[in-house]
């Protein structure tokens, strides 16, 4: 194997299965960007249903990607959705993964 394939195949190890259904991959994403957001706003930006929402943060909360906060607001109990660290080196790792397989962005490279 030589220099460039293994450095390839080292940043291929971040893909991650989990993280890379689409929904759960725009969930990492605004998550990753809003830091903590709250699953009714989650599930407006990305326009699913409370169910295929809900069964996805399932799916990342199983992992340790994702943990959830519940707290009563206007009295109404609401629920916080964030990354854990464990959640946001995943996204990051599968993001550097996705970049090695499509190669640099810029035609001049």
């Amino acid at each position: 194997m030589s220099a460039e394939s293994a450095e390839i195949h080292d940043r291929l190890e971040g893909f991650d299965t989990t993280i890379h259904a689409p929904n759960r991959l725009r969930i990492c994403a605004l998550l990753d960007v809003a830091g903590e957001a709250e699953f009714g706003l989650v599930q407006k930006q990305l326009e699913l249903s409370a169910s295929v929402l809900s069964k996805h943060v399932t799916v990342l909360m199983d992992a340790g990607y994702v943990e959830q906060r519940k707290a009563v607001r206007d009295t109404r109990q609401r629920v916080w959705l964030r990354l854990t660290r464990q959640g946001r080196d995943a996204y990051q790792g599968h993001l550097a993964a996705l970049r090695a397989i499509v190669g640099p962005s810029d035609p001049a490279l």
